[in-house]
Protein backbone atom coordinates (compact mmCIF):
# COMPACT_ATOMS: atom_id res chain seq x y z
CA UNK A 1 0.00 0.00 0.00
CA UNK A 2 1.10 3.41 -1.36
CA UNK A 3 1.75 5.47 2.16
CA UNK A 4 -0.34 8.80 2.30
CA UNK A 5 1.81 11.85 2.06
CA UNK A 6 0.40 15.32 2.91
CA UNK A 7 -0.83 17.40 0.52
CA UNK A 8 -0.78 21.25 0.50
CA UNK A 9 -2.34 23.60 -1.62
CA UNK A 10 -3.25 27.55 -1.73
CA UNK A 11 -7.04 27.84 -2.06
CA UNK A 12 -9.50 31.05 -2.47
CA UNK A 13 -9.34 32.03 1.06
CA UNK A 14 -6.02 30.96 2.44
CA UNK A 15 -3.93 28.03 2.59
CA UNK A 16 -5.22 24.33 2.85
CA UNK A 17 -3.50 21.31 4.10
CA UNK A 18 -4.43 17.33 4.25
CA UNK A 19 -2.80 15.17 6.72
CA UNK A 20 -2.78 11.37 6.58
CA UNK A 21 -3.55 10.70 10.66
CA UNK A 22 -1.30 8.03 11.16
CA UNK A 23 -3.26 5.85 13.63
CA UNK A 24 -6.19 5.30 11.06
CA UNK A 25 -5.82 4.09 7.86
CA UNK A 26 -8.02 6.45 5.15
CA UNK A 27 -8.82 9.11 7.86
CA UNK A 28 -7.78 12.86 7.60
CA UNK A 29 -7.29 16.00 8.98
CA UNK A 30 -7.81 19.44 7.18
CA UNK A 31 -6.20 22.48 8.34
CA UNK A 32 -7.01 26.13 6.56
CA UNK A 33 -3.90 28.50 7.72
CA UNK A 34 -2.64 26.29 10.09
CA UNK A 35 -6.55 26.06 12.11
CA UNK A 36 -7.83 22.63 12.56
CA UNK A 37 -11.44 22.71 10.38
CA UNK A 38 -12.31 18.77 10.07
CA UNK A 39 -11.24 15.12 9.99
CA UNK A 40 -12.29 12.68 8.09
CA UNK A 41 -12.27 8.88 7.87
CA UNK A 42 -13.01 7.64 4.66
CA UNK A 43 -13.58 3.94 5.79
CA UNK A 44 -15.67 4.72 8.78
CA UNK A 45 -18.07 8.43 7.88
CA UNK A 46 -19.84 8.09 10.61
CA UNK A 47 -16.44 8.43 13.14
CA UNK A 48 -16.87 12.12 14.34
CA UNK A 49 -13.30 13.47 15.57
CA UNK A 50 -13.87 16.51 16.63
CA UNK A 51 -15.70 17.34 19.84
CA UNK A 52 -18.14 20.47 18.48
CA UNK A 53 -18.59 17.66 15.66
CA UNK A 54 -20.03 14.90 18.02
CA UNK A 55 -22.16 17.14 19.20
CA UNK A 56 -23.68 18.33 16.24
CA UNK A 57 -24.13 14.26 15.51
CA UNK A 58 -25.53 13.98 18.24
CA UNK A 59 -28.27 16.05 17.84
CA UNK A 60 -28.77 14.88 14.08
CA UNK A 61 -29.15 11.58 15.67
CA UNK A 62 -32.32 12.99 17.95
CA UNK A 63 -34.29 15.55 15.48
CA UNK A 64 -36.09 12.52 14.01
CA UNK A 65 -36.61 8.48 14.42
CA UNK A 66 -33.26 6.75 13.78
CA UNK A 67 -32.10 6.18 9.76
CA UNK A 68 -34.77 8.77 8.68
CA UNK A 69 -33.57 10.69 5.55
CA UNK A 70 -33.32 14.44 6.16
CA UNK A 71 -33.26 17.24 3.79
CA UNK A 72 -30.07 19.00 5.20
CA UNK A 73 -28.20 21.93 4.43
CA UNK A 74 -24.62 22.30 5.04
CA UNK A 75 -23.66 26.53 5.12
CA UNK A 76 -19.70 26.07 5.30
CA UNK A 77 -18.22 22.74 3.79
CA UNK A 78 -14.58 21.94 5.12
CA UNK A 79 -13.63 18.46 4.44
CA UNK A 80 -17.49 18.07 4.36
CA UNK A 81 -17.69 15.57 7.44
CA UNK A 82 -20.95 15.92 8.54
CA UNK A 83 -22.47 15.78 4.82
CA UNK A 84 -20.25 12.38 4.83
CA UNK A 85 -21.99 11.45 8.59
CA UNK A 86 -25.65 12.50 7.68
CA UNK A 87 -25.38 10.20 4.32
CA UNK A 88 -23.57 7.11 6.30
CA UNK A 89 -26.23 7.59 9.24
CA UNK A 90 -29.57 8.49 7.11
CA UNK A 91 -29.30 6.98 4.10
CA UNK A 92 -31.42 8.58 0.89
CA UNK A 93 -30.96 12.16 2.22
CA UNK A 94 -31.14 14.88 0.41
CA UNK A 95 -27.96 17.51 1.40
CA UNK A 96 -26.74 20.51 -0.09
CA UNK A 97 -23.42 21.92 0.83
CA UNK A 98 -22.85 25.55 0.54
CA UNK A 99 -18.77 26.72 0.26
CA UNK A 100 -17.49 29.94 -0.53
CA UNK A 101 -14.35 28.67 -0.99
CA UNK A 102 -14.36 26.62 -4.52
CA UNK A 103 -10.62 26.18 -4.57
CA UNK A 104 -11.74 24.08 -1.01
CA UNK A 105 -14.03 22.36 -2.03
CA UNK A 106 -11.99 20.78 -5.39
CA UNK A 107 -9.17 19.85 -2.75
CA UNK A 108 -11.51 17.55 -1.46
CA UNK A 109 -13.32 15.91 -3.50
CA UNK A 110 -9.85 15.69 -5.02
CA UNK A 111 -8.49 13.89 -2.49
CA UNK A 112 -11.17 12.75 -0.05
CA UNK A 113 -14.51 12.01 -2.69
CA UNK A 114 -17.42 11.20 -1.79
CA UNK A 115 -19.45 8.20 -2.34
CA UNK A 116 -21.75 8.74 -5.84
CA UNK A 117 -24.77 7.74 -3.66
CA UNK A 118 -23.72 10.69 -1.05
CA UNK A 119 -27.06 12.48 -2.05
CA UNK A 120 -24.75 16.04 -1.52
CA UNK A 121 -24.98 18.56 -3.86
CA UNK A 122 -21.88 20.96 -3.51
CA UNK A 123 -22.85 24.64 -4.07
CA UNK A 124 -19.22 27.08 -4.54
CA UNK A 125 -21.36 30.34 -2.89
CA UNK A 126 -21.49 32.56 0.00
CA UNK A 127 -23.57 31.59 2.57
CA UNK A 128 -25.69 33.95 3.06
CA UNK A 129 -26.41 35.07 -0.62
CA UNK A 130 -27.38 31.67 -1.10
CA UNK A 131 -29.33 31.13 1.76
CA UNK A 132 -31.38 34.53 0.49
CA UNK A 133 -31.50 32.68 -2.61
CA UNK A 134 -32.80 29.33 -1.32
CA UNK A 135 -36.80 28.49 -1.57
CA UNK A 136 -39.30 28.71 1.15
CA UNK A 137 -39.33 25.49 3.56
CA UNK A 138 -36.25 23.79 1.77
CA UNK A 139 -34.84 21.47 4.39
CA UNK A 140 -35.73 19.57 7.56
CA UNK A 141 -32.06 21.02 9.11
CA UNK A 142 -29.92 23.64 8.59
CA UNK A 143 -26.31 23.56 10.14
CA UNK A 144 -23.87 26.48 10.46
CA UNK A 145 -20.40 26.16 10.45
CA UNK A 146 -18.75 28.83 8.74
CA UNK A 147 -15.49 30.36 9.90
CA UNK A 148 -13.46 33.21 8.06
CA UNK A 149 -10.06 31.91 9.57
CA UNK A 150 -11.16 31.08 12.76
CA UNK A 151 -13.95 33.32 13.12
CA UNK A 152 -17.49 33.48 12.31
CA UNK A 153 -18.64 35.92 9.99
CA UNK A 154 -20.55 39.03 10.72
CA UNK A 155 -23.16 38.81 8.33
CA UNK A 156 -24.07 35.08 9.44
CA UNK A 157 -24.64 36.62 13.36
CA UNK A 158 -27.53 39.01 12.69
CA UNK A 159 -31.35 39.31 13.13
CA UNK A 160 -31.79 39.40 9.40
CA UNK A 161 -30.36 36.07 8.51
CA UNK A 162 -31.97 34.24 11.39
CA UNK A 163 -35.16 35.03 9.96
CA UNK A 164 -33.73 33.67 6.40
CA UNK A 165 -32.55 30.73 7.91
CA UNK A 166 -36.16 30.28 9.82
CA UNK A 167 -38.04 30.82 5.85
CA UNK A 168 -36.04 28.27 5.07
CA UNK A 169 -36.18 25.94 7.38
CA UNK A 170 -39.73 23.75 7.14
CA UNK A 171 -41.93 24.36 10.41
CA UNK A 172 -40.58 21.57 12.19
CA UNK A 173 -36.88 21.88 10.95
CA UNK A 174 -33.93 22.19 13.60
CA UNK A 175 -31.21 25.39 13.04
CA UNK A 176 -27.87 24.25 14.18
CA UNK A 177 -24.71 26.44 14.65
CA UNK A 178 -21.11 25.92 15.48
CA UNK A 179 -19.85 28.78 17.21
CA UNK A 180 -17.01 29.82 19.88
CA UNK A 181 -16.55 32.56 22.59
CA UNK A 182 -14.84 33.36 25.88
CA UNK A 183 -16.31 34.71 28.94
CA UNK A 184 -17.77 37.12 29.29
CA UNK A 185 -19.48 35.98 26.49
CA UNK A 186 -20.86 38.79 25.01
CA UNK A 187 -20.55 37.03 21.09
CA UNK A 188 -22.54 34.04 22.20
CA UNK A 189 -25.25 35.97 24.33
CA UNK A 190 -26.01 38.02 21.56
CA UNK A 191 -26.77 34.93 19.13
CA UNK A 192 -28.88 33.18 21.57
CA UNK A 193 -30.68 36.54 21.76
CA UNK A 194 -30.97 36.90 17.92
CA UNK A 195 -32.27 33.31 17.69
CA UNK A 196 -34.65 33.05 20.56
CA UNK A 197 -36.11 36.54 18.92
CA UNK A 198 -37.18 34.48 15.82
CA UNK A 199 -37.41 30.64 17.40
CA UNK A 200 -39.26 29.15 20.26
CA UNK A 201 -37.13 26.49 21.21
CA UNK A 202 -33.19 27.74 22.32
CA UNK A 203 -30.52 25.47 23.39
CA UNK A 204 -26.80 25.68 23.73
CA UNK A 205 -24.53 22.66 24.20
CA UNK A 206 -20.62 22.89 25.28
CA UNK A 207 -18.04 21.93 27.44
CA UNK A 208 -18.66 22.59 31.47
CA UNK A 209 -15.44 24.61 31.32
CA UNK A 210 -16.83 26.68 28.20
CA UNK A 211 -19.84 27.32 29.94
CA UNK A 212 -18.08 28.13 33.42
CA UNK A 213 -15.77 30.59 32.10
CA UNK A 214 -12.82 28.75 32.15
CA UNK A 215 -11.61 28.80 28.70
CA UNK A 216 -12.07 29.27 25.39
CA UNK A 217 -14.47 26.72 23.08
CA UNK A 218 -16.93 25.94 20.59
CA UNK A 219 -20.35 26.17 21.67
CA UNK A 220 -23.28 24.31 19.72
CA UNK A 221 -26.48 26.29 19.25
CA UNK A 222 -29.63 24.51 18.43
CA UNK A 223 -33.04 26.46 17.64
CA UNK A 224 -36.61 25.27 16.36
CA UNK A 225 -40.44 26.21 16.72
CA UNK A 226 -40.81 22.11 18.10
CA UNK A 227 -39.80 20.77 21.31
CA UNK A 228 -36.86 18.87 21.42
CA UNK A 229 -36.24 15.86 22.95
CA UNK A 230 -33.84 17.34 25.07
CA UNK A 231 -33.48 14.67 28.26
CA UNK A 232 -32.20 12.40 25.02
CA UNK A 233 -29.77 14.39 23.78
CA UNK A 234 -28.62 15.79 27.38
CA UNK A 235 -27.66 11.69 28.44
CA UNK A 236 -26.06 11.67 24.38
CA UNK A 237 -23.41 14.63 25.52
CA UNK A 238 -23.20 13.50 29.07
CA UNK A 239 -22.24 10.05 28.67
CA UNK A 240 -19.61 11.32 24.85
CA UNK A 241 -15.69 10.72 25.23
CA UNK A 242 -15.98 14.71 25.52
CA UNK A 243 -18.71 15.70 27.59
CA UNK A 244 -20.76 17.98 27.31
CA UNK A 245 -24.15 19.81 28.87
CA UNK A 246 -26.91 21.30 27.78
CA UNK A 247 -28.56 24.84 29.01
CA UNK A 248 -32.45 25.02 27.75
CA UNK A 249 -35.26 27.09 28.61
CA UNK A 250 -34.61 28.89 31.92
CA UNK A 251 -30.59 28.19 31.71
CA UNK A 252 -30.28 29.22 28.44
CA UNK A 253 -32.25 32.37 29.65
CA UNK A 254 -30.26 32.95 32.34
CA UNK A 255 -27.23 32.65 30.03
CA UNK A 256 -28.67 35.32 27.50
CA UNK A 257 -29.27 37.78 30.47
CA UNK A 258 -29.76 41.31 28.58
CA UNK A 259 -28.24 40.42 25.39
CA UNK A 260 -30.18 41.79 22.40
CA UNK A 261 -30.83 40.33 18.95
CA UNK A 262 -27.93 41.52 16.65
CA UNK A 263 -29.06 44.55 13.93
CA UNK A 264 -26.95 44.87 10.59
CA UNK A 265 -25.27 48.06 11.42
CA UNK A 266 -23.87 46.22 14.83
CA UNK A 267 -22.72 43.20 13.19
CA UNK A 268 -19.47 42.20 14.42
CA UNK A 269 -17.11 38.49 13.83
CA UNK A 270 -16.67 36.12 16.70
CA UNK A 271 -14.15 37.04 18.62
CA UNK A 272 -10.48 35.72 17.78
CA UNK A 273 -9.39 32.77 19.52
CA UNK A 274 -6.72 32.70 21.58
CA UNK A 275 -3.47 30.47 20.40
CA UNK A 276 -3.78 26.83 20.47
CA UNK A 277 -7.93 27.40 21.47
CA UNK A 278 -8.51 25.16 18.47
CA UNK A 279 -6.85 21.54 19.11
CA UNK A 280 -8.18 18.34 18.00
CA UNK A 281 -10.77 17.16 19.82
Amino acid sequence: MTEAIPVTRATDHGTAKLMPDVDRERAWLLTVDGAPQSYVDLDDPAHLEFEYARRLGHVLDVVAEAGRPLDVVHLGGGALTLPRYVAATRPGSRQDVVEADRGLLELVTEYLPLPPESGVALHAADARAWLEAAPDDRADVLIADVFGGSRVPAHLTTLAYAREAERVLRPGGVYLANLADAAPFGFLRSQLATFGAVFEEIALIAEPGVLRGRRFGNAVLVASHRPLDIATLARRVAADAFPARIEHGPGAREFTGSARPVAEADAVPSPEPPDGAFGIG
